[in-house]
């Protein structure tokens, strides 16, 4: 708790006077997918804690940051398998990251936070919808049906269908032209067929952990038996159906993540719409549990372990996690965390085969591999594209800067394939 606040404070403090976002930025939506939060400026000053460099202090948060998550995937199918509710379980976890975000959302937003009107909340509400309600329950859904490994690296396919959805709604221009253009579409066909083969294709079982440790410690160890047994298997329930409220969680991810860039614009405090699109999201979920969930001992714990799921998805993936991230992103920018987020699924792979007993399938493994290769062909194209944009700047300002008056530059040669920006100007760090 003290680290979720000292980092929370320290990354968002000094950064409150600059989340307006500006009207002549050269980010594209997809950095959006990758980064919550802008940039820090680059500082020569790096700090460092007890000595450790900010640099390995950036590698170190990042890895830790990769385990937190695997560990949310992991703790959420043994929920699951322990019979917490589908509906239950997201409403807790909600109200647990509200009570965390409210106080800084309040405090901190004070002087940018626009009055509150009918259009705002009707705003956050459809966000809630979409970015709250559709995306944690397909998510849910598609767990408790396939497994944690291969719901994890489903995500991994977000930024490309994230670029996708903004194309096709014409707020991101594509320039096949261009090799940040054709690598961005590559990835995206990569993530497309990746989700494809985990859709329709299981194939034959590769690695079968049940028949090895996680049967061992079973049978043969009773402390490692009272605390892996409660936990249940990662058996698939429905692999096709799975894999398809699998898809339509990050297709309501990412459709999160387009929608909230006009509401940014407008209502530019970001911890307050998080709050508002959590609160309205809690109420969105008790909602249809009035009428889905009609078992009064649902809301009950009925176990430690089952207390222990909530608390962890609420504080550790939605509090800790959330902070360690916006500071990372901060420091290192917003690439450089995508970069890590293929070691989650792996890390996802390791716990949930020694605590799980989860299998793994050729067709999951080939999948995964495409929608891993798809993600790092997208991130290069978005750095590829923010070096035209940088030497498109460059270029522009140069004669403004020697007082020489010259033609317009001509954007035939150098243009941005933005065509609505979203985020402040900040490229140094990636």
């Amino acid at each position: 708790i003290y680290l979720y606040l000292y980092l929370l404070i320290s990354t968002l403090f000094p950064q409150s006077t600059h989340t307006q976002i500006s009207k002549h930025s050269d980010h594209s939506l997809l950095l959006r997918c990758l980064s919550s939060y802008p940039m820090a400026d680059n500082n020569d000053n790096r700090r460092s804690i007890w000595g450790v460099p900010e640099k390995l202090q950036l590698h170190i948060a990042m890895l830790t940051l990769q385990f937190g998550y695997a560990g949310f995937h992991v703790v959420s199918r043994a929920a699951l398998n322990m019979g917490i509710s589908k509906l239950v379980f997201p409403v807790y976890r909600n109200i647990i990251a509200l009570l965390l975000l409210l106080p800084f959302a309040y405090f901190l937003e004070k002087k940018e936070r626009p009055a509150i009107t009918l259009n705002f909340l009707i705003q956050f509400f459809f966000l809630a919808l979409i970015g709250i309600t559709a995306n944690q329950g397909f998510y849910l859904l598609g767990l408790e049906n396939t497994s944690p490994t291969f719901a994890s690296s489903m995500q991994n396919s977000v930024p490309a269908i994230t670029f996708l959805m903004a194309a096709l709604l014409r707020i991101e221009k594509v320039r096949l032209n261009r090799r940040d253009g054709i690598s961005k579409v590559l990835g995206t066909a990569l993530c497309v067929a990746g989700a494809s083969v985990i859709t329709l294709y299981n194939g034959p079982t590769i690695y079968t952990p049940t028949s090895h440790l996680h049967a061992h410690l079973l049978t043969t160890n009773s402390a490692a038996s009272a605390v892996l047994a409660p936990l249940g298997d990662a058996a698939p329930k429905n692999w096709t159906l799975g894999c398809l409220y699998l898809i339509g969680h990050c297709l309501s991810w990412s459709g999160w993540l387009v929608f909230q860039a006009p509401v940014l614009k407008s209502y530019p405090a970001r911890l307050s719409v998080t709050s508002y699109t959590c609160f309205f999201g809690i109420i969105q979920f008790l909602i249809i549990a009035a009428f889905m969930e009609r078992d009064s001992q649902a809301w009950v714990f009925h176990s430690g372990w089952e207390l222990f799921t909530i608390l962890y998805a609420g504080i550790v993936a939605s509090g800790i996690a959330f902070a360690v991230q916006i500071w990372c992103i901060d420091r290192g920018g917003p690439v450089f965390v995508a970069v890590y987020q293929p070691v989650q699924t792996l890390v996802v792979a390791i716990m949930a085969s020694l605590a799980l007993g989860e299998e793994f399938y050729l067709g999951g493994i080939i999948g995964a591999v495409l929608i891993i290769a798809g993600l790092y062909f997208v991130l290069y194209g978005k750095s590829e594209e923010r070096k035209f944009a940088a030497l498109e700047k460059a270029t522009i300002q140069s004669p403004a800067e020697h007082g020489i008056e010259r033609a317009p530059v001509s954007r035939n040669s150098i243009k941005s394939s933005i065509t609505t920006p979203l985020l402040h100007q900040s490229t140094d760090n990636v």
